[in-house]
């Protein structure tokens, strides 16, 4: 049974551990908290980016001696592996911790067991603590190890009668300032962007992160099959990397300096194979990614049950005609409707964030 110093200390430990979100891939994110053996808060850390220390390591070197005969507190079950840092396992018994709490075990076929090795050397270990919290912070990563591809957030923007857009096509600005500078946060919490090229050609968009310091620009996604993008877009700069997602056969003699990755059609033979793209997007460190394109490329993920979670913006207007925020997803009776769970609903300036995820696993 978990003590209320421990309780206090997984509740920061999961706090920590959200401050690398979008830094991490193809890593977790992870927030440790070191507790004397008098039950006081000795050190903490958190896992930076992919390649640096874990978070236990940076946690132990924060409270040196007074770890010793003290207790670790964890969000991910501390790994058993090596790989370009040593096992957390391993670092948490050279310390001398007697005691390990961590809230969630560790899925992944190479790092886990370290639960196994603290108490074969005598560490008292114990799961679950704060376990859904810990989750839902690193459920990108999570999502990664279980179905093999990135998690899915589709974004976006619209009045209050569904309208991403007016009639005449302007849509600048539908959303607050405030709401605007939030999804820069969502940005720079996810390893890639994609949008469509009908949102490229209609907006130009940056998809670069503004605004926030330090960040770790996240991948620019563009899928265009026929590769009609020109050398003067705005995602071709240098503020962030940039991946077009082109279809076999694409013509792509005028981007030669341009990274693109050639993909298959998808069944229907419309457009692009998205769970292909999203296993290439992984075989490149991609643990999360945010569908900030139109209604077309909205409805493909949504259709292919590719969205693990929806984000909206909601600004208080009407429009009354003009796009809507989703095209055909393939849903054609209410039987067939696409239920999802509200998670979130947050007041952002005059909008409001609503975020949502389907009822059931979107497996693919």
């Amino acid at each position: 049974m978990a003590t209320t110093a421990e309780t206090d200390a997984m509740r920061r430990a999961v706090a920590l551990s959200a401050r690398a979100l979008g830094d991490t891939a193809p890593n977790p994110v992870v927030g440790c908290v070191i507790l004397d053996a008098h039950g006081a808060v000795a050190g903490e850390g958190w896992h930076h980016r992919a390649g640096g220390p874990h978070a236990e390591v940076n946690a132990l070197l924060a409270a040196g001696e007074r770890a010793r005969g003290g207790t670790a507190i964890v969000t991910l079950e501390p790994c058993n592996h090596t790989g370009r840092t040593g096992p957390c396992a391993q670092a948490l018994i050279e310390a001398g911790i007697d005691r390990v709490v961590y809230a969630v075990a560790d899925p992944s076929p190479s790092a886990a067991g370290g639960a196994a090795t603290l108490r074969a050397a005598g560490v008292q270990v114990e799961g679950g603590l704060f376990a859904a919290e810990a989750a839902a912070v690193n459920v990108a990563w999570l999502t990664s190890v279980r179905l093999g591809r990135p998690h899915v957030r589709w974004k976006y923007a619209a009045t209050l009668d569904g309208r991403i857009a007016a009639a005449d096509g302007t849509s600048r600005w539908i959303t607050s300032p405030e709401a605007r500078a939030d999804v820069h946060r969502l940005r720079a919490e996810s390893d890639a962007v994609i949008v469509g090229s009908g949102t490229l050609r209609a907006d130009d968009p940056h998809l670069a992160v503004r605004g926030i310091e330090g960040v770790t620009q996240p991948l620019r996604v563009v899928i265009d099959s026929r590769a009609r993008i020109g050398l003067d877009a705005r995602v071709l700069d240098d503020a962030a990397p940039t991946l077009i997602a082109v279809a076999e056969d694409a013509d792509t003699s005028h981007l030669p300096d341009v990274a693109t990755v050639r993909l298959p059609y998808d069944k229907a033979g419309t457009g692009l194979d998205l769970a292909a793209l999203l296993t290439d997007l992984h075989t490149r460190g991609v643990r999360s990614a945010l569908v900030e394109g139109g209604p077309t490329i909205a409805a493909g993920f949504v259709a292919a049950g590719l969205v693990d979670a929806v984000t909206g913006y909601l600004a208080p207007a009407l429009l009354g005609a003009g796009p809507a925020a989703l095209a055909d997803a393939g849903i054609s009776t209410i039987a067939q409707v696409l239920r999802l769970d509200v998670t979130e609903v947050v007041r952002i300036g005059p909008d409001l964030r609503i975020t949502a995820v389907p009822t059931a696993p979107q497996e693919s």
